[in-house]
């Protein structure tokens, strides 16, 4: 199975009436590890909306997260 593991930083929480949208973009730093993620993936972004309250906690502004790509069958 080929996947592609990115690191991203949540930059922005907004609360609306579909849910919560979180917006994240490419991490970036002195970190060694956030280094070599910047060399891969030096631009970009995703935003998505969250209906799940339980699932949109668990996204905190500032925070780091991988994000894997795997494709679908």
């Amino acid at each position: 199975m080929n996947t592609v593991r990115a690191k991203f930083r949540v930059h922005n929480l907004t609360v609306n009436s579909w849910g919560t949208e979180v917006f994240l973009s490419p991490v970036y730093g002195d970190n060694p590890e956030n280094k070599q993620f910047w060399d891969a993936t030096p631009s970009g972004d995703m935003r998505m909306t969250i209906k799940n309250d339980a699932a949109a906690k668990l996204f905190v502004v500032n925070k780091e997260y991988y994000i894997d790509f795997t494709p679908a069958n």
